[in-house]
């Protein structure tokens, strides 16, 4: 990754940190699938105030997957998997690459699904699961 590269993908994370929170969801929408069905093009939106907002070049800059110019889409190769939820996983542990506090009732944590119970302000160490994910 060139300097530049770097100074694109941190500017794009510290615009994303001031967008988005944990607990909050992202929007994916499924444009393409290769014929090989072995990569799908996905675009990522934020919908709020009934206005959706477009994320995908900010995001494919932030989690380091590939943008196709040509779509204007997120590339995510690979089959067997979901791909939005990839997509957002990997965005959200860019963000917060050391884990998030938990938001208390509704926090997205994995940690909850597993056991944990508890919802007063405490660390989480997976930033991977800060963000929500939905297909539209």
């Amino acid at each position: 990754m060139t300097r530049a590269e770097k100074a694109e993908r941190q500017e794009a994370i510290e615009d994303l940190r001031k967008l988005l929170q944990p607990g909050m969801r992202l929007h994916t929408v499924l444009r393409h699938v290769s014929r090989s069905g072995m990569s799908r093009l996905v675009d990522v939106y934020l919908l709020q105030g009934g206005e959706a907002r477009y994320l995908s070049w900010s995001v494919s800059r932030a989690s380091g997957f590939p943008l196709d110019n040509r779509r204007e889409a997120i590339r995510v190769g690979g089959c067997g998997m979901d791909v939005g939820f990839e997509v957002v996983y990997n965005l959200s542990r860019a963000l917060w690459p050391n884990g998030f506090e938990c938001i208390g009732e509704g926090c997205p944590s994995n940690d909850h699904s597993n056991g944990d119970t508890d919802r007063t302000p405490h660390h989480h160490a997976d930033g991977g699961y800060a963000l929500r994910h939905q297909w539209l």
